[in-house]
């Protein structure tokens, strides 16, 4: 476990460089930059959808109607706004991080390969493609369990248990494939990823426990609406963060395991090599 904490003190470390600091920022300039174009293009047009579904929606109308009885003019007009918001910024959250997301983790590896690693052979074993499919399909297993274990949550230890152990295990396995993709061959990353999967289960799970810190500042925001906005780009960023934390502590943790594994075989075949050597015939005259 001493390999574990020190790629977290590194990690940390690699935190603090302007490199990361601007990946880390960049889908709130991503997420504004959106924002601000489909409002001047789709704006009007959203809110008036909005508006017509509160006015076609039996129920809604009903109770928007008795709320503007009993002195709620023009609710309506404060509600569409709001609700067109409330759906719409979420997916381009989620839409910004993902999109961050497939060229951060490729940066911040080769930015550790680059500093620590600079003899360590890239043998691209596995093609960007076939990174996405694979984390995608991943994804949808971890949110099937998930929902299949919900029952079990009733039960107190386990609702502590379940939900990290699955996030924990999508974090190794998306994570542990994109950090050797680049460097390993298929047979090096399964051997690593075998000898090594409890401390790569554990950095999943730790980093799937501080990816609840971001959800703790929106709780706390539901008490401070009037900030909403600044709470809702200090979480993005944690969430990006987190992300860039998680892809360096992967990073370091499996290009050492990497640089190692390819010492000890290659000491194992330079061992070999005078045995070979002995046991060939030679023609001597």
């Amino acid at each position: 476990m001493t390999a574990v904490f020190e790629s977290l003190a590194r990690a940390m470390g690699y935190c603090l460089m302007p490199r990361v600091v601007a990946l880390s920022l960049l889908p709130l300039l991503m997420l504004m930059v959106t924002c601000g174009a489909l409002t001047w293009v789709y704006w009007e047009e959203g809110v008036a959808l909005v508006r017509d579904a509160l006015e076609f929606s039996a129920l809604l109308g009903a109770a928007l109607r008795w709320l503007e009885s009993i002195g709620a003019p023009n609710l309506k007009t404060v509600l569409a706004p709001l609700i067109l918001v409330a759906l719409v910024v979420p997916v381009l959250v989620v839409a910004c991080l993902m999109v961050v997301a497939q060229f951060m983790t490729p940066a911040l590896v080769n930015l550790v390969a680059q500093r620590r690693f600079v003899d360590l052979e890239r043998r691209k074993g596995s093609p960007v493609w076939w990174a996405l499919v694979r984390s995608v399909g991943l994804s949808l297993l971890a949110v099937l369990v998930l929902l299949a274990s919900i029952p079990l949550w009733l039960i107190p230890p386990l609702v502590l248990l379940i939900p990290p152990l699955v996030w924990g295990w999508l974090a190794m396995q998306v994570m542990s494939f994109d950090v050797l993709a680049e460097h390993a061959t298929p047979q090096e990353r399964q051997t690593l990823m075998r000898a090594h999967r409890w401390p790569l289960l554990a950095i999943g799970v730790a980093s799937g426990i501080m990816g609840a810190a971001p959800g703790a500042v929106w709780a706390f925001s539901a008490l401070t609406l009037v900030l909403a906005p600044l709470v809702m780009m200090a979480s993005i960023w944690l969430y990006t963060a987190v992300f860039a934390l998680t892809s360096l502590w992967f990073a370091h943790y499996l290009l050492a395991a990497l640089q190692q594994h390819r010492r000890t075989t290659q000491g194992e075949v330079l061992d070999a090599q005078p045995t070979a050597t002995a046991l060939t015939p030679t023609n001597t005259p």
